[in-house]
Order: structure tokens, then sequence, then C-alpha cells
């Protein structure tokens, strides 16, 4: 038979397999996904056509100190260092899958010696032949072999191709994944660094209000030995200035562990963090451009992973599913075998076989049943988790720009309110020294102004995190 006929009758055994097996083998019930996000935003938020996820992170947060923080994170942060070996997992992963559905060839030597009984079939057979001419055969009768062996599974059904499919997809999901993460830490390094930057705004504002504080306490002391004042009045200015001092100390541990934090993130240990505080209050938000909601399917690094991991899992289903059909596995192998080393280069001593196997699921199908149940649970469950994601996405990009909207307004009103309140704090002191005001109104126009000026500090970061939020949700940063 030449290789050609064997071929051909192994083609055919296996299309008349595959007609009789296919009556038993489920139809492929993939789940699609059945959500997607609106086409515009909301009215109120008119987004323009150009999306600031596409603007380099150089650009959108221009502090050159904060550049720099984000320059070190993204060489040096742990995390990132970690998924990038997963990602050359993944690739690895790839290359093994690729080489499943090529043919194996194996180069292999051996030796060995047998002396058959005497008194056995073997040993009978050997006693009345001769390996040549009046030549017995040798005891122990030698057995050393020289070739290659090669198996080759069929991959028929696509089964090994959609393996290394799978495997590829999951390869570049991981590597959205390390996209998502350096999306992430852009975000996380910058919403630090702002942070930092209002405490620092706020030891300032309780240091100037504590110069202030202590100038109320020494005049009130003065009025107290002209009798224009009383003890308590003494007492209640004292208490007032050691409540904000208190306060002082709580802040000066905040700005060490935002200082620690940022450290952390840049993958160093705790140094001093180069930073502006001056240029705080007055950090642009400049116009940020949103684009359209379908623009999040294809900037945002988290829903592309998880259409990739989709993607695999409808892979995974058709890989379980073409286990209940049958396997065509082709072996072959050439080589020398002989009795006596010299004789392995003589024609006569060359072996070659070549056989193929068709094997087919019959009985006891129920782990191949489990295995394409569980492959199809886990599809159904990566389309939920694929919407999933694209609603959070949407939602958390649709909350980010209604703050960004609403504290830009509310630092307006905000700022108008501590210009009254400083303006309140001149005439409540002229008041007072002119006996016209009591040091209980003092007292409180004090309180107020400095915890209006806190407020608006902490407006002016959640603007700037807003800011920080929109540029993370849109999906910029890991380009």
């Amino acid at each position: 038979m030449t290789v050609s006929n064997f071929l051909s009758r192994i083609g055919a055994l296996s299309v008349l397999a595959a007609i009789v097996w296919s009556c038993n083998v489920p139809e492929t019930a993939l789940m699609p996904v059945s959500q997607s996000p609106p086409e515009q935003f909301e009215p109120s938020l008119a987004a323009d056509s150009i999306n600031i996820a596409n603007v380099s992170w150089r650009t959108y947060f221009d502090a050159p100190n904060l550049v720099a923080l984000i320059d070190s994170a993204l060489q040096n942060n742990q995390e990132l260092n970690i998924l990038l070996q997963e990602i050359q997992v993944r690739q690895n992963e790839v290359l093994e899958r690729e080489g499943e559905y090529l043919p194996f060839v194996r180069l292999g030597a051996g030796m060995g010696a047998e002396k058959p009984g005497r008194y056995t079939r073997a040993g009978a057979v050997e006693e009345q032949l001769d390996i040549e001419p009046e030549k017995a055969f040798p005891e122990p009768l030698g057995d050393f072999q020289l070739g290659a062996v090669a198996t080759w599974e069929i991959d028929i059904w696509r089964k090994l191709r959609n393996a290394k499919d799978a495997a590829q997809l999951r390869y570049l999901a991981a590597t959205e994944g390390r996209n998502f993460l350096v999306t992430s830490l852009v975000a996380e390094v910058a919403e630090s660094y702002y942070e930092l930057l209002a405490l620092d705004n706020l030891l300032k504002i309780i240091n100037d209000n504590l110069i202030l504080q202590e100038e109320a306490l020494n005049k009130v002391k003065l009025q107290k030995e002209s009798a224009r004042a009383t003890q308590l009045a003494i007492n209640r200015f004292q208490a007032q200035l050691l409540n904000t001092r208190n306060l002082q100390y709580a802040i000066k541990q905040q700005i060490t562990e935002a200082e620690n934090r940022i450290n952390f993130l840049a993958g160093r240990y705790p140094v001093g963090v180069a930073r502006n505080p001056q240029l705080f209050m007055n950090m642009p938000l400049d116009s940020i451009q949103a684009g359209v909601p379908a623009e999040l399917l294809a900037n945002r690094p988290d829903i592309r992973q998880a259409e990739y991991e989709l993607a695999a899992a409808n892979l995974d289903v058709e890989v379980a599913r073409a286990d209940f059909y049958p396997s065509l596995d082709i072996t072959a192998g050439l080589g020398f075998q002989a009795f006596n080393p010299s004789f392995l280069a003589n024609p006569e001593s060359i072996i070659f076989n070549l056989a193929g196997d068709l094997m087919a699921p019959l009985i006891n199908k129920k782990a191949i049943k489990a295995r394409y149940n569980m492959a199809t649970a886990m599809q159904v469950q990566a389309v939920y988790e694929y919407e999933q994601t694209v609603l959070a996405a949407y939602t958390d990009l649709l909350n980010q720009l209604n703050k960004l909207d609403n504290y830009s307004k509310s630092f307006d009103t905000k700022t108008a309110e501590v210009n009254i309140l400083n303006e309140s704090v001149r005439i409540a002191n002229s008041l007072y020294r002119n006996a016209r005001a009591d040091y209980v109104e003092v007292l409180l126009t004090q309180e107020e102004v400095l915890d209006a000026k806190m407020e608006l500090i902490e407006t002016k970061l959640e603007q700037l995190h807003a800011k920080v939020a929109i540029y993370r949700t849109l999906g910029g940063g890991w380009r």
C-alpha cells in the first residue's frame, strides 16, 4: 500500500466517522452581547468629536514635577513589572499551543540484549535458524537501534488551532490589562500629587490663621489689662488657637502619608517630593473633550481586555465541542536496527513504520460533556463581564463629567463666599476694637473663614480629581 492510498483511506474513514458522530454532537449556542452604550451623552454634557484619551499624558498633565513622577512610576512600579511578566507567560503559552498542531519528531537511539530460554518458542526458533549460513544467533542477542519517530495529530476540527487562537486572544487581553494598569497608574500618581498640593495649601491656610489668631489673642490680653475684656474672652481665643494648632499636626501627618504613597507608586523608598504648591489654585482644567460613548470601546483597555477574553471564551466552546468528534493520529518511524552496531549502516538494517489511529469517544462521555458545559458557562460569564465592564465605564465617565461641571460651579460659589468672609473678619475685628461687637462674633467669623478656605481647597482638589478621573475613564495614558 502506497502512502497516498493510506492517507486517502484514513481521510475516508474520518469523513465517515464524522458523519456518524455528528448526530451526537451538541449544537454551538454562544450567548451574544445584548447591551451597548448609548450613541450620545446627556444633552447637558456636550461632547467634542476629539477624545482626550488620544492626548499624551505629558500634554494633559503639563506640570514638570508631576511628569517626572509619572515617568518614574512607569519605569519602577513593582505592580506594573509583575504584570509584564504575566504577559511573557501568556506569550509563551501561545508558542506552546502553536506547537501542538505541528508534527512532533523525536530522534532516539537504544541498545539492549536478550537471551531467550532454550525450551521456549523464541529459543527453539533461534536454535533452528542461522543468521548467515553456518552462523548461529549470538548469545545473548544484541539489539541496537537508531532512528527518528514522528507523531502528528491531524487537526481536522480546528481544535488545536482554536486553542492556539484562544491563547493568542488571552495574550492580547493580558497586554490590554497592562495598558489599563498604566492608565490607572498615571491617574493615581496625578491624583496623589494634586492631593499633596492641596494639603500644602491647607497647611499654609492654617499657618496663616494661626498668626491671625495669635495676634487676636495678644490683643484680647492687652484689653484685659485695660479692663476692656475678661478672662473668659482670653480662654475662648486661646482654645480656638489650640484647636487650629491641632489641625496643623493632622495636616502634617497627611502630607507625610501622601508623600510616601507617591514614592511607593514611583517604586522608590521615601524621599522628598518636589512640588510647587503656589500653582495649585490656578491649575487650569482645560477643555474636556469626551468624544462619543462608542469611543470607549476603542480606547478603554479594560473594555478591550474583556472583549478579548470574550472572544477567547467563544473559541474555548469550539475546542470543547471538538472533543465529541473522532481524533486522527498519525505515527511514522524511520531508522536502523541490528544485533551488532557494525551492521547499522547496512541498507538491510533499515526499518520504517507508518500507522494511523482514528479514535472517538463511545461510552462514558461525562467528562467531555462536563468540559463542554463548563466552557459554555464560562462563555456566558464572559458576556456578562464584558457588558458589566462597558456599563461601568459609561456610568463612571458620566459621573465624572457631571462632577467636573458641578464642582466648577461650586468653586466659583465658594470663592465668592471666601471673599465675603475675609471682608467680614476685617469688619469684625474693627468693630471689636471699637467695642461695637463682642469677642464671640470675632471668633465665629474667624472659624467661618477658616472652614470656607479649607472647603475651597477641597473643592479645587475635587475639580482636579474629576479632571484626572475623566482621563482615566476615557482610557488615556497607555499609548
